[in-house]
Order: C-alpha cells, then structure tokens, then sequence
C-alpha cells in the first residue's frame, strides 16, 4: 500500500534493529513502509559515503541524503584567492555569494578572529550560600586547570588546554544557580567532546566545594569567545549608484530595528555560513544556535550585519559572530567528502577556515539586501528555482532548461503551469 492507508500488523519495536546491517536495516523499513523496489534500490546508493563509515557515524544507518556541492569563485579572503565549496539544496545561494564576490574582486575581505575559546558550563543548585560557594570555586583555579589539563593531555600538547575560569550566580524560578565556566582552547577541533570531558570531570568537584548538586555539565554554543569577523566595500559607482547604496542601507536599518526582518535577514546569512560548514563536516545546528543567540544578545534580537557609508560614499559592511569549527575531529576528519571540501578550501587551521565562513556569510548577506533593494529577491531567485519546477513537472534533459525560460519569462514559476509548457513542448 503506497496511499498513506497504515499496513496490518506493523510496529516500530524491531529488535536488534541497531545491531544489523545498514541493507538489513533498510529491508526491513521497506517491508514496513511498502516502499517500491526501485526506491530501495536509490536509498541503498550511499553515494559517496561509505555504507561502513556511515553506519559509525551515526545510529540506525539505512540511506545517505545527498546534497550538492557548489564552488563559490570570486572570493577573496585577506589578499588570498579561495575557492569555496557550499553544500545546500537551496537555489541561488553560491551564485549570490560568487556575485557578491565580483563586485568587490580587487580588494576582497578583511577578516579577523577572537581566537579557539570554547566554553564549557558546570550547573550547582540546592546552595545555602551562592555566593560565598562562588568565590570558594574561584579560589580553586589552579586544581581545576590540573584537573581539566590531564583530562587531554594531547590538546595541552598543541598548544590548547584550560585557559580560565568563571563562576556566575544566577536567579532562576527554580532558585540561585551557580554555573562555572571552564574556557578552553581547543586549537583546530570544534573542541564539544574536550570540553564537555572536562565539564564531567569537574563536576562532583564543583558540587563539594560549593555544597549542593551538580546537574548539567555541557558546552555552551554561544561561544562569544569564538568570534569571527569580516569587512569589505562595495564602491558604490559599481554596484548600482547612490539609490542602490541606499536601499541597501534602508533594508539593514529595517533588519537592525525589527526582530520579524532579522529573523530573515538573518537565515540568509545562515545560507551561506552553513553550506560551507555542512560541505566541510562542521556542525551545522552548533553554529546556528550560536549565531542566532549572538544577534540576541542586546536583550533583542537585531542584525548579525552592520551597513554604513564610508567618507568617499561606498558601502562599508561588517560581520561577527560565533564560529566554532574544526579541522580534527568527527566527520571533518572521517568523511571523505569533507575532507575533499577541507583541501578545497586549503586552510591550515580552523580560525582560517572560521574567517573564510565569515566572509562567506557577509558576501550571501550584500547579494541578498542587493537583490531587496533593486529587482526583488524573487527574480535571481526564481530563475533558478524555475528549473527545479520543471525537472518536478516531468521534464528531462534539454527540456528543462527550455520550460524554466518559459516559466521565468511568463513570470509564473508553477508546477502546473510547467506541466501544461511541457506538454505543448511535446506536442510541438
């Protein structure tokens, strides 16, 4: 049965289920689901994953699902030419930031980073004396650095390990808590399995120095000591004129005033960043969790972007935010089609390939308030998403590209109306 109608005698209690194989696994999914032969046969392509390394890098393994990967050209980083992959499934996103890129080819990006801080949080409750408990972990600085060094001697090695600590009292409904931040140098890894070692090992530490319970010991992702930043200047004369710097600047002070259009504004901007997190093997929900908590963190949320004019009149555009990727570690090293993406990009570290997103997000941002402020979103948009309309109607080859240019030029991007194109497309 393929209607949604439910199949006699199904459940979703399969024993052993995690301890099959990955084809053993999808079997039995498509006994439950009554899936088609062929559809079995496009879930069993792993693409360029192995099925062995999949079936470790996450639970349950029956399928992959293939993203395309873009090169974003153009770009320039800090007098360097880069070549950006960009995985998404979202049409034109790589050609926004390639655009983007063009108009300010000669003198690019600046970039700049805080640094590889990550922060991990050590929750206490149930504490008679909040405060005094604070000072009284503070006072223990020097044993919690021994205690979280020799949890990694490796990282401490390189060059990272604990670097200070922080305790904040805080009114909660449930009452005073006190959380202790550990900050860690992480160097080239993301750095959420170091920390959070460390953050587990200190806890019942933290809980008989401060005399109450320890609950939640994980990393924070707002990892404000994690910044990326990025710069550039579109000269107005080549981007449209006066009335186009302008609307730029409109739409950013709109953004920057209304949470509704930075909700927006913002997700474009995510676009970008996270296609070229996702292409490298980055955690892409860690750092929009984090971004979206940066732009909140006046007490509104506002912009991640800045927008002004310089004293000769161009457009000067800023971005920071958090940026917690790595080289090491997880699927940035163990899948291969990251590491294609990694050697790509050729960054020698992860605050090179942080200053890289950074850009990447600020160039998404120029293309989208560009777009907003000149011929609508819509039309660069839809040109591209017309052929996606076409290939859902039916067509095939040539005929693909030929029903979008009628769609886009009828200026009605519709499945329907791309069926009834393709079919008179057939009869001629």
């Amino acid at each position: 049965m393929t209607d949604g109608t439910p199949l006699p005698n199904r459940s979703s209690r399969i024993a052993g289920f995690h301890k099959k194989s990955p084809r053993e696994r999808l079997d039995l999914v498509a006994s439950f689901a009554d899936l088609a032969p062929d559809v079995v046969e496009r879930l069993s392509d792993f693409g360029n994953l192995p099925p062995d390394l999949g079936d470790r890098l996450i639970e349950n393994v029956v399928s992959t699902m293939n993203i395309p990967i873009g090169v974003a050209t153009n770009m320039k980083v800090d007098g360097e030419d880069v070549l950006v992959p960009m995985a998404t499934e979202e049409s034109s996103v790589v050609a926004a930031v390639c655009n983007a890129a063009r108009q300010n080819y000669d003198t690019g990006f600046a970039t700049s980073v805080s640094g590889n801080l990550m922060i991990a949080q050590v929750q206490a409750v149930g504490i008679s004396d909040p405060h005094a408990a604070r000072i009284r972990i503070l006072e223990r600085r020097s044993e919690i650095q021994a205690i979280c060094d020799g949890c990694d001697p490796v990282l401490v090695r390189l060059g990272g390990g604990f670097r200070d600590l922080e305790v904040r009292v805080l009114d909660t409904l449930g009452g005073p808590m006190v959380v202790t931040h550990l900050i860690v140098d992480t160097r080239d890894a993301m750095g959420a399995n170091a920390v959070n070692t460390m953050a587990e090992t200190i806890a019942p530490h933290v809980a008989r120095w401060s005399g109450g319970r320890v609950y939640l010991r994980i990393l924070s992702n707002l990892a404000d000591r994690r910044l990326a930043r990025a710069h550039a200047v579109w000269r107005t004369a080549e981007i449209g004129g006066p009335e186009v710097r302008d609307g730029i600047l409109s739409a950013y002070h709109f953004a920057e005033a209304d949470p509704y259009r930075a909700a927006t504004h913002n997700k474009g901007i995510m676009n970008g960043i996270s296609a070229v997190v996702l292409a490298t093997g980055n955690d892409t929900r860690a750092i929009e969790a984090g971004a979206h908590a940066y732009a909140a963190r006046s007490g509104r949320y506002t912009s991640l972007t800045r927008y002004e004019t310089t004293a000769e009149g161009d457009l000067s555009a800023s971005i920071e935010l958090p940026l917690a990727v790595g080289l090491v570690g997880g699927a940035t090293k163990l899948h291969p089609t990251a590491q294609a993406c990694l050697k790509i990009l050729g960054v020698p570290t992860a605050e090179r390939l942080a200053r890289i997103i950074a850009a990447v997000g600020l160039a998404q941002n120029f293309s989208a308030l560009k777009a907003l402020a000149t011929t609508g979103i819509q039309k660069g948009h839809m040109a591209l998403h017309a052929q996606n309309i076409a290939m859902m109607a039916g067509a095939v080859g040539d005929e693909i590209e030929t029903v979008a240019r009628t769609l886009v030029e009828r200026g009605t991007v519709r499945v329907d109306v791309a069926e009834k194109v393709l079919q008179d497309l057939r009869k001629s």
